[in-house]
């Protein structure tokens, strides 16, 4: 298993997922550095960082999500190379799992690098007026405690988007899932029944309710591990993509 997952490894480093992973952040860390700048008094720490979670998991973790599947479904799809992997002296199962395994952790490190950058551009902005320098605590662990249930809430979500990119050889499917759920997220983030969305279920880890935080990791995180297995399982068994 380490020896696939080291070659997925070695894929993703030459394709556009590194780009994908750095392009998505510094965008929220852009937004974030201008806005601060257009701004008129101090905004205190926990109100910035949590602007930046909200457009990550309203918006952008949908979206960075639907991109790399497609990306990692690709570039397998793309040169046909399914046959060979297929072939190899190996249990299938783990190709798909490596796969897997791979997609959540570069979502990992984009949602740590969101972090990293907020801060960063926080910083930069206030040192250039520094009237506006945050005011409050800068409490990382906090924040970190937080992006990690935003990124365990969004499992279900992935797992989705996993099992239909790698399920489809066109691209299609996939991003017509990922640009809908994303569509209806955001028409109806409103809504009460939002908290059973796949795809609102990491923006509720802000919810002031309790129970819908809860209600949103437990369905994100359990069920989106039990649907990611089930994928995985599905994927190994398939003759034919």
């Amino acid at each position: 298993m380490l020896a696939v997952l080291s070659v997925e490894l070695r894929k993703l480093n030459r394709s556009l997922a590194l780009v994908l992973a750095l392009a998505a952040p510094s965008l929220i860390g852009i937004f974030i550095f201008f806005n601060m700048l257009r701004g008129a008094e101090a905004q205190p720490w926990d109100r910035l960082l949590m602007g930046s979670t909200g457009i990550w998991a309203f918006f952008m973790l949908p979206m960075s999500v639907t991109a790399l599947t497609a990306l990692v479904a690709n570039m397998e799809h793309g040169p046909r190379s399914w046959d060979h992997l297929r072939a190899l002296p190996l249990p299938r199962w783990q190709i798909y799992a490596a796969k897997a395994v791979c997609v959540l952790g570069l979502v990992a490190v984009m949602s740590l690098l969101n972090l990293l950058l907020t801060i960063g551009a926080v910083s930069v902005a206030a040192a250039i007026k520094p009237a506006l320098a945050p005011t409050g605590t800068l409490d990382v662990g906090g924040s970190l405690v937080l992006w990690g249930k935003v990124w365990l809430a969004g499992l279900l979500m992935v797992a989705l988007q996993f099992w239909t990119a790698l399920r489809f050889a066109s691209f299609v499917p996939a991003l017509v899932l990922g640009i809908g759920g994303t569509f209806f997220s955001v028409v109806a983030t409103a809504a009460k029944q939002g908290v059973f969305f796949p795809w609102q279920m990491p923006v509720n880890m802000l919810a002031t309710d309790s129970w819908r935080v809860t209600t949103a990791l437990s369905l994100g995180g359990g069920l989106g591990l039990v649907v990611l297995i089930l994928a995985v399982a599905h994927l190994g068994r398939r003759e034919v993509l």
